[in-house]
């Protein structure tokens, strides 16, 4: 056993990667908090939009059939137009051979312009009692209305029966159609109608408290004398008789611009008009009846003309409109795209799933058939590079399961500058062993590519295997990877690498995602030559392929996914070996796996940029950059990214559209994923009882796995880097027979 010891004793400046470094961990606290507010952002929106469509907050409930033992007689037998000035309630109806035009439920983009059209052909002005949500979603029309000269008043935000809401509710409703008319038009309003309105006598003693309370606070009500019931479509000779006041009268007349198919309105409506001019009406709006009945001038608006029921929006209210129907339109353009976005990976992710399933069987039975063979056996003695770094606690270990291994090897433990006594421990328990094919190399800590590239250097066998410094072999470990190079086109042999420690719940969560999401992986990955990463705690490449791209690289933090694409570049093939199987201790805590993951997510990230141009080679280079990478930025990138909002909607849909048919879709794709990850087991001989943890997994482990991939992201796109992080060990995970499925 030799030992090569590098300068020691001395304080040493800290290197340019370790600068860097300390620069990169500033930033990640902030980068967590951007990621935070991406991923609230993104809810929000949604939330927004399901506010706008009722979807969030909405109520159905319709009061009918109240008492109105409390109203007014006065009120109940009066006028359309209730107001209260001077604290008195006051109804006022519209003055005989006079028409006010009204229309609820809109602004809506197919029905309402139309109805403007007809209204400005017979230079008529309406009155239009908007939906704040749909105020907020189409502002351009509102624009054009009030430009025409009719006017508009408060239908409510959602279109509630505010009989049935809160004071706090009602306020609520008032004052967000007010923003959204500030942000679409510039202006606010005095009128209101309340949904499910009628006539002043429909008032009951639930409703009445709240007229008097937004009469308190300026607002004229307006309700309806003559009803054309065009929403029930009874044809346009109904619409246009049903619309007819009696005898001359005056009339508050009710026709609908959307909450449904109005082509019967918009048919009946230059019909009505016709009619009602010929018999010697004049239309007018709300305000101008009101004008008229108090002797004043008629206001009937016109082009420029502000109504008198119209208030100029200004200061805070006017910016915070403006601010209202801004984020309207990110959520009516974000929630769209993302639905398409989200149906576009659910089916990604279960074509992916099918695909695993068949080619990981396919892969199975290929590589188990009794003709099956690399070619001759591979006996020749092979290098196994160790890089350790402060491994105290597992170290011994390693070295124990190489010393039963079945395979002749020689072992190189790369010391990367440990402060833990980590050589010395190696050195004691290869002496204790009598492992004479170990050699110990030390260097000043530079990370683990520099590590393992002074492995590769000082091995002594065309063939080296890597490993972990806190990883177990099984005795037939070595003998199994080292196989496929019996076939001189494979450069390198991916490893089976199985979770130690998976007693514990986070133990058990990893252990299912190395089953099922790795190894799975790997098996289609090698029947379509496109292996992505050659796992760090248990691989094999040929020397000479490992010193022709150069070595282990320190361009990215994932220097094995690094190294195993730069050999498909360079036109080796990679393979899997599902029969050599390593054992690894996993985090034990969530920091130390957050740690881990955000580190490889982020490294994945900087290989698959840093070999961007195989996209447009041709041969190996280009299977690679046209297959593997797609899939890798599909299912590794991509779809984890959006996965988050996949669950956001599915606690959407539970709590606010409906429970039942979304649990059905969760438990749905949950069954999917049990299917797999059982197949799975299977092929690796491993016990179904994991798979009770699995429901709790999709629920709590693969959240925190989303948002190390969000993280990895922003870092990516805000230019940062990591150093090789050293996780804490326990040395738990001994010898294979103690941890074996």
């Amino acid at each position: 056993m030799t030992t090569t010891t590098s300068s020691r004793g001395r304080r040493r400046a800290p290197t340019r990667i370790e600068r860097a470094a300390g620069r990169a961990a500033a930033l990640q606290k902030p980068r967590v908090i951007l990621a935070a507010l991406l991923l609230l952002a993104l809810t929000s929106v949604m939330l927004l939009d399901g506010y706008l469509r009722a979807e969030v907050g909405g109520d159905q409930r319709v009061r009918t059939g109240a008492s109105s033992s409390e109203v007014p007689d006065a009120v109940l037998d009066g006028g359309p137009i209730l107001t209260f000035r001077g604290g008195r309630a006051t109804t006022v109806s519209v003055p005989d051979k006079t028409i006010a035009l009204t229309f609820d439920d809109g602004p809506d983009p197919t029905w309402t312009p139309q109805v403007l059209a007809v209204l400005e052909k017979y230079d008529v002005p309406g009155t239009f009692f908007l939906v704040g949500s749909m105020v907020s979603r189409y502002p351009g029309i509102v624009r054009n209305l009030v430009r025409q000269g009719n006017e508009v008043g408060i239908h409510t935000f959602t279109h509630v029966d505010l009989s049935y809401q809160s004071s706090a509710r009602v306020h609520r409703e008032i004052t967000q159609t007010q923003l959204a008319l500030a942000g679409a038009a510039g202006i606010t309003t005095t009128l209101f109608r309340a949904p499910y309105s009628s006539g002043t006598d429909a008032i009951d003693n639930y409703s009445w408290p709240v007229y008097q309370e937004l009469g308190e606070e300026g607002y004229t009500s307006v309700f309806v004398d003559t009803d054309s019931d065009d929403w029930k479509r009874p044809g346009v000779s109904k619409i246009v008789r049903w619309a007819t006041p009696e005898d001359g009268e005056g009339a508050s007349v009710l026709f609908h611009d959307a909450g449904g198919e109005r082509s019967q309105t918009i048919a009946a409506l230059p019909e009505y008009i016709e009619k009602m001019k010929a018999k010697g009406y004049t239309f007018t709006t709300v305000s101008g009846a009101l004008e008229e009945q108090r002797g004043g001038a008629r206001a009937v608006g016109g082009t420029g003309r502000l109504q008198a029921a119209h208030r100029p929006a200004t200061g805070v209210t006017l910016y915070e409109g403006k601010a209202l129907v801004a984020a309207v339109a990110v959520a009516e353009w974000t929630v769209p795209a993302l639905s398409v976005g989200l149906m576009v990976v659910g089916v990604a992710v279960m074509a992916r799933f099918a695909m695993m399933l068949v080619l990981a069987r396919r892969h199975h039975r290929q590589r188990n058939r009794r003709r099956f063979s690399w070619g001759p056996p591979v006996t020749r003695p092979v290098s196994v590079i160790v890089p350790a770094y402060n491994e105290k606690e597992c170290i011994a270990n390693t070295l124990e399961s190489l010393a039963r291994s079945t395979h002749p090897i020689e072992v190189v433990v790369v010391d990367d500058g440990s402060t833990d006594g980590t050589s010395q421990i190696a050195r004691a328990a290869a002496d204790r062993l009598g492992m004479r094919n170990v050699r110990i190399v030390r260097q000043e800590n530079a990370g683990k590519p520099a590590a393992l590239n002074n492995g590769v250097r000082s091995a002594r066998h065309d063939i080296v295997v890597m490993m972990d410094g806190d990883t177990v072999f099984e005795p037939d470990t070595v003998r199994q990877l080292v196989q496929p190079f019996a076939d001189p086109r494979v450069g390198a042999v991916a490893g089976n690498a199985k979770v130690g420690n998976r007693d514990t719940l986070i133990g058990a969560w990893q252990h299912i995602e190395y089953v099922m999401g790795f190894n799975l992986d790997r098996r289609m990955y090698d029947l379509l030559r496109c292996m992505p990463t050659i796992p760090g705690a248990i691989g094999a490449f040929r020397r000479e392929a490992v010193l022709e791209v150069g070595g282990m690289s320190e361009d990215t933090l994932a220097e094995d996914t690094d190294i195993t694409i730069a050999l498909h570049r360079a036109g080796w093939q990679v393979v899997y070996q599902e029969h050599a199987r390593a054992w690894t201790e996993a985090p034990g805590s969530l920091k130390q796996l957050w740690s881990q993951r955000y580190r490889w997510s982020y490294g994945t990230m900087q290989a698959l940029w840093k070999h961007r141009k195989s996209l447009t080679d041709k041969g190996p280079s280009g299977r690679f950059g046209r297959v593997g990478m797609p899939l890798v930025v599909l299912f590794q990138v991509v779809t984890p990214v959006f996965a988050p909002l996949i669950d956001v909607f599915t606690v959407y849909s539970m709590v606010f559209v409906d429970f039942r048919a979304a649990l059905l879709a969760w438990l749905a794709v949950l069954g999917v994923q049990l299917l797999c990850a059982a197949h799975a087991f299977r092929l690796d001989r491993e016990k179904y009882r994991y798979l009770l943890m699995m429901p709790l997994q999709q629920l709590a482990y693969r959240q925190m796995m989303y948002l190390v991939l969000i993280h990895s992201c922003v870092t990516a796109l805000t230019g940062g880097r990591l150093r090789w992080q050293k996780l804490k060990r326990t040395g738990e995970v001994g010898t294979p027979s103690g941890v074996s499925s």
